[in-house]
């Protein structure tokens, strides 16, 4: 049984982490963790019924009250940091769903996670249908090397790009190297009009009210195109991949990248 502390278990993703991993025969919610802390029984919040579990404000007392295996983080990019760097020095396993963690903050993370023999999950989509759609492209890129990445998310999302689609371009220059795309002499009338440049490859991020989480890879060769394009059409898309790593994870050591590293077990 694994032992699962929820954070940021009042906010949207949080709730539906609570109720995937408590439905998990192999798992077990022992704690719950939320700012807007109020003391109530997270199950009885929720419209569950009563589950023993109260919503507490502190992480670090609520760990060495409860014993949790693995710690469920999806919370805020100012504070997601500190909650990883706190689980990780009281012996508890990070499953990070949170976005915009810099490239800084993960190799601080990495060299922890190294020199203490402990060990961090950080998945920027827990949907496996993104999995096999960053897998596809990094595929293709090989045949069509020419691509631009669309991106669509809610209104109230903080970062951009999105987490998910910063790691399908690193797939895909991974694959492809740095290619320059569009015509050497382009000029924008206004100033980001091609999105953002990774490698060559340009990256654009649409904020609606309406979105969930979106995102295609449009490909384009000589004389055809091809799209792949996946949608998480509701929160609970990204479920069954986080109580995948719930379980997966504490058998394995270090800084894991990306659910398709769990997948491939």
């Amino acid at each position: 049984m694994v032992r699962v502390l929820v954070s940021g278990a009042n906010g949207k993703m949080g709730r539906e982490v609570y109720k995937a991993v408590s439905q998990d025969s192999e798992c077990k919610v022992v704690a719950a963790i939320d700012i807007k802390a109020n003391w109530e029984d997270i199950g009885e919040i929720l419209g569950l019924g009563k589950s023993g579990v109260k919503l507490e404000s502190d992480l670090e007392t609520a760990i060495c009250s409860h014993k949790p295996d693995v710690m469920v983080d999806f919370t805020h990019p100012k504070s997601v940091v500190g909650n990883v760097m706190t689980a990780l020095r009281n012996g508890v396993i990070p499953v990070v769903g949170t976005t915009g963690i810099t490239e800084a903050d993960l190799a601080m993370i990495r060299d922890y996670c190294e020199d203490q023999g402990a060990t961090c999950f950080i998945c920027p989509n827990f949907s496996i249908g993104a999995v096999l759609m960053m897998r596809f492209a990094q595929e293709t890129a090989q045949y069509l090397p020419y691509c631009e990445i669309i991106e669509m998310h809610h209104d109230q999302k903080l970062d951009a790009p999105s987490g998910t689609a910063l790691l399908t371009a690193k797939m895909i220059a991974g694959q492809r190297g740095k290619l320059q795309q569009g015509h050497p002499d382009e000029e924008e009338k206004i100033c980001g009009a091609r999105g953002a440049n990774y490698e060559g490859l340009r990256i654009h991020s649409v904020r609606l009210p309406g979105y969930v989480g979106h995102q295609e890879v449009l490909f384009g060769g000589l004389g055809q195109t091809l799209t792949i394009r996946h949608d998480s059409l509701t929160r609970e898309s990204f479920m069954p991949g986080v109580v995948l790593a719930c379980k997966k994870i504490v058998n394995r050591r270090g800084l894991i990248l990306g659910l398709d590293q769990l997948m491939a077990d």
